[in-house]
């Protein structure tokens, strides 16, 4: 009986190591995620001023090109 308690509780270390084990591979694959999110809302951020950008000179070159009809060259 002793030896059976004995076994039991190697197991139970070893499932517990594997569970430690587990956990700190997932909280490494946890953080790489969260980096990678970051990355992407840095991107997303940039794209958007560049978006608004292209507006804005869109606007611009069709104000001039509206004041250059108005010349009638």
């Amino acid at each position: 009986m002793a030896d059976s308690l004995v076994q039991r509780l190697e197991q139970l270390e070893q499932s517990i190591k594997r569970a430690a084990e587990v956990i700190a591979r997932l909280r490494l694959e946890r953080d790489a995620l969260k980096a990678r999110i970051d990355g992407f809302e840095t991107e997303r951020a940039e794209l958007r001023t560049l978006k608004q950008e292209r507006k804005d000179v869109v606007t611009q070159v069709d104000a001039i090109l509206r004041e250059l009809d108005k010349l009638e060259l």
